[in-house]
């Protein structure tokens, strides 16, 4: 591997550890109390908040709003945590320029929102900093509930069964809890470690037991979840990648960009991470972003996203398109790949045009070739080891509105179920909706 690595240009310590460093700081650096106080001070506290409406979990934006401009930041975090217990990492994470600010009324007047996510992580933080944890369990049920899967939407849906008395042990295949915070989303969103930290402080609820190693169809089957638990839910993700579908898919310096992304999330020392010269990134989402800017920020001198559709089609936000751009990526659209070139290991990439009529993409027969040493797999992901007896919708397990599937006792949520987005702030709401229909229905 090695010897390719260094034949193709794909090597470590492109950039010096202090230039690394810099690059990797924090992507929206927090408030302090006076810039909170200013910030907070721009909101109109519209009764109607169409901001509100725009939140995938419903946080009562104008109240923690107004709890900060009061100087009780602690109440607001409050707030932000009845709604969405991961309110820290969705202050980081979420892509507020299309949710909550961009419906936004001093958005639509001046083009310049409140800066509710900044908002919001001032207020979380605040709280987190004082190690205590804002809620407190219910007396016991004695019903036990088993998670599948501890990414957003199962550690959600654990808290708030916890809070609400019941014994729950969550299953992981990792060795760590987080999901994509932990391992899917680029380190300059979150920075020290914070989502790894977020899981340590959600757990003080107490009531929740963390088993790691643990894969749903490999060390654990639904039937004895099923057996052993009261109620079983689901949140296992997305592990499978799709294939290219191209020559050369196999070859050397050719990988997923989610397994890029989790080595750097887990590497201790990014100028030990090999990076290539060239690098191109195929896909549109926001994974596809994530790979491609920090391929740069390692140093990679050319960075392409070339993705098969148009601008406006693409799955990430005109906001982490901007990012990527401004940090040197270039961005092309209505092209997809065609074959993979070199001896063994990547040299280049051969892309074709394409053109797309009534939503179908088709190749136009007209092809360029990029110089490539690295190319990144962002095309999207695919449901694994789901048990056989629940039914599928999309490709996703099957859940109505309340999150239950088609097995008696057993819900689902996040990106593993059908409907909804594929944001952490839809798979916390998805957890906590279907934690309290568990709820009611241990309960009779």
């Amino acid at each position: 591997m090695a010897t390719s690595h260094q034949a193709s240009g794909i090597q470590a310590g492109r950039l010096a550890a202090p230039e690394i460093a810099d690059n990797f700081g924090d992507l929206h650096p927090a408030y302090d109390a006076h810039e909170a106080a200013v910030a907070a001070d721009r909101c109109y506290f519209c009764y109607d908040a169409p901001c509100m409406t725009a939140c995938p979990t419903s946080i009562d934006i104008p109240q923690f709003i107004r709890e900060i401009q009061a100087g009780h930041p602690a109440s607001a975090a409050k707030t932000i945590l009845d709604q969405n217990i991961l309110g820290g990492m969705c202050a980081r994470v979420c892509p507020t320029e299309t949710l909550c600010e961009e419906a936004c009324v001093r958005e639509a007047a001046e083009g310049k929102p409140v800066e509710i996510g900044r908002l919001q992580r001032f207020a979380t933080d605040v709280l987190m900093a004082r190690d205590e944890h804002p809620f407190s369990r219910a007396p016991s049920t004695g019903k036990k509930v088993a998670v599948a899967g501890a990414g957003p939407a199962g550690l959600s849906a654990a808290h708030r069964l916890a809070m609400l008395g019941h014994d729950v042990v969550v299953y992981d295949a990792k060795s760590k809890a987080g999901g994509l915070n932990e391992f899917g989303i680029a380190a300059y969103k979150s920075t020290e470690d914070f989502a790894a930290r977020e899981v340590d402080w959600l757990l003080k609820i107490g009531g929740i037991t963390m088993q790691y190693g643990k894969k749903l169809g490999e060390d654990l089957s639904l039937e004895t979840l099923k057996a052993d638990y009261d109620a079983v839910f689901l949140s296992i993700g997305l592990a499978g990648v799709n294939a290219l579908r191209a020559a050369g898919e196999d070859m050397d310096g050719v990988r997923d960009a989610v397994d890029f992304i989790e080595e750097l999330r887990q590497a201790d020392d990014l100028t030990k991470l090999p990076v290539g010269r060239n690098v191109v990134v195929i896909g549109g989402g926001m994974t596809a972003v994530d790979a491609a800017v920090q391929s740069k920020l390692l140093g990679a001198e050319n960075v392409t996203i070339a993705y098969r559709r148009g601008r406006d089609a693409m799955g990430a936000s005109r906001f982490e398109q901007d990012l990527a751009a401004s940090k040197g990526v270039t961005l092309m659209f209505n092209v997809m790949p065609k074959a993979i070139l070199g001896e063994g290991a990547a040299a280049e990439i051969e892309l074709e045009y394409t053109d797309v009529h009534d939503g179908r993409v088709t190749g136009t027969g007209e092809t360029l070739r990029l110089a490539a040493d690295q190319v990144y797999k962002a095309i999207g992901q695919t449901l694994e080891g789901q048990p056989a007896e629940l039914e599928l919708e999309d490709r996703k397990i099957m859940v109505d509105a309340t999150g239950r599937t088609s097995v008696a006792n057993v819900w689902a949520g996040g990106d593993c179920a059908s409907g909804g987005e594929d944001l952490t702030v839809t798979a916390v709401a998805e957890g906590r909706d279907a934690a309290m229909d568990i709820h009611s229905t241990l309960m009779g």
